[in-house]
């Protein structure tokens, strides 16, 4: 394989697409070696062929606001490999959403669904509309418009899209019953749905929650407890949410959380009545921080920057890509950090991430540690299709296991001479040997 080529014939293609192309590059490098140990793979251009969405749509969403006025947004579904089940992947929702993005998400989705050992491939969609400042009314009708325009290229054995960034329980509802009138079927096509309506318990939760258990298991790995451990996180959405609900739970203390407008230290922990606090202020629309350090007089606040300069045993960014650079990897392992967990997706720039790998740091991709949630919108899907409903518990066990398979899954397949753990290389070649076999199974198509 030469990565060089092929990366130069896909900056040619989609010259701008930095997002796309990084995450390509990253998944190169990781697979190249056995990659090379297979002439088949190469025989059949297998990269060529993978790193190239199966198609693209995009459309305009047109609404009209509370004020009568015409709006215009574009949507887009990004469907990327189906090789071993359907596609999968969320809507996000947000001002920044563009084609270079979503590309990005829908090719680490392949290896993350790949991963968690369900039958899913990969995909993403979503608009440059944002949820933020608009009414409920405002939100149905574009939601509504939305699916209008994509609901033929969707269905529980064709693509089964999920909330992300923007779009949340409200928002899936609203696309579900647009689905279903127009298509006059109840089916599992859509997950993130409602308990009432077919959705799945602790799966707001479920992204958070897995990203700690494969942190368990890294810690495990080396004989390390996480009680009384330290930890970053950033952001405060559902994710973050999930991260500081089951660290607390496993024994750590999570002392940072971040918004658009800074971060907040609290070194008493944030947990308890603190998280509801949080959530109540989030559930006004407002998301960001500095209101903390008025109810908590404890903590401080940090206008303008990121958690990753306050001294802890395990970072965990949550928030949103390219999130902890360089200049934050250096500070965290000059502060003694022991471990870095990515639960957004590609939340590293690939300057930290070689610094992390460069220092022993015990470091995970997205695509592993993040991969609860597509789990357990599988375990939705699962769920729809068996027209039944899982506990709570039950959910949670076999999301826990899942995450334990995956880490094994890493460990194989990353572990270097010197016994140190490459969670990067382990995921990325992991997933692709999966969806590689699998299409060679199935032909040239």
């Amino acid at each position: 394989m030469n990565i060089q080529k092929i990366m130069s014939s896909l900056e040619a293609k989609h010259p701008g697409e930095s997002e796309y192309l990084q995450a390509v590059k990253e998944v190169l490098l990781s697979i190249e070696d056995i990659y090379n140990q297979h002439p088949e793979f190469e025989k059949a251009k297998i990269i060529e062929r993978l790193v190239e969405p199966d198609r693209i749509f995009t459309f305009r969403v047109t609404w009209v606001d509370d004020k009568g006025d015409v709006q215009t947004n574009l949507g887009y579904r990004v469907q990327f490999n189906n090789a071993i089940g359907p596609y999968k992947g969320g809507i996000r929702f947000h001002a920044s959403v563009n084609l270079s993005i979503l590309k990005f998400l829908g090719f680490e989705q392949i290896f993350k669904n790949a991963l968690t050992t369900l039958p899913m491939g990969g995909g993403k969609g979503g608009s440059d509309f944002s949820p933020r400042g608009k009414s409920d009314g405002e939100i149905m009708r574009f939601c509504q418009a939305f699916m209008l325009e994509l609901w033929r290229h969707i269905g529980p054995d064709m693509d089964v899209p999920a909330g992300d960034i923007g779009v949340g329980g409200r928002e899936v509802g609203y696309m579900f019953g647009m689905y279903k009138k127009l298509t006059r079927e109840v089916t599992g096509t859509l997950t993130g749905k409602g308990l009432e309506f077919g959705g799945s318990l602790i799966r707001p939760e479920a992204t958070g929650f897995g990203g700690l258990y494969f942190v368990k298991e890294m810690l495990q790995s080396k004989g390390i407890d996480m009680k009384d451990k330290t930890i970053a996180i950033s952001g405060f959405g559902n994710v973050a949410w999930g991260a500081a609900l089951k660290a607390t739970e496993l024994g750590g203390k999570v002392v940072t959380i971040s918004g658009p407008d800074g971060y907040v230290y609290d070194p008493d922990g944030i947990s308890g009545d603190k998280i509801d606090y949080l959530l109540e202020l989030r559930a006004t629309g407002n998301d960001i921080v500095e209101p903390y350090v008025e109810e908590y007089p404890n903590a401080k606040f940090f206008a303008g920057k990121r958690p990753w300069e306050v001294k802890v045993d395990i970072a965990l960014p949550c928030a949103t890509q390219n999130e902890l650079d360089g200049d934050d990897a250096k500070t965290l392992i000059d502060n003694g950090v022991m471990c870095v967990g990515e639960i957004s997706n590609m939340g590293c720039t690939p300057e930290a991430i070689d610094m992390f790998i460069e220092h022993k740091v015990m470091y995970a991709p997205g695509k592993a540690v993040n991969a609860g949630g597509v789990a357990t919108s599988g375990l939705e899907m699962t769920q729809n299709a068996m027209h039944i409903t899982w506990t709570a518990n039950e959910v949670d066990n076999k999301l826990h296991e899942i995450m334990h398979a995956i880490h094994n899954q890493c460990v194989k397949y990353g572990t270097e001479s010197d016994g140190y753990v490459n969670y990067v290389k382990g995921a990325n070649i992991a997933g692709f040997m999966k969806v590689a076999n699998a299409m060679m199974a199935q032909g040239i198509i």
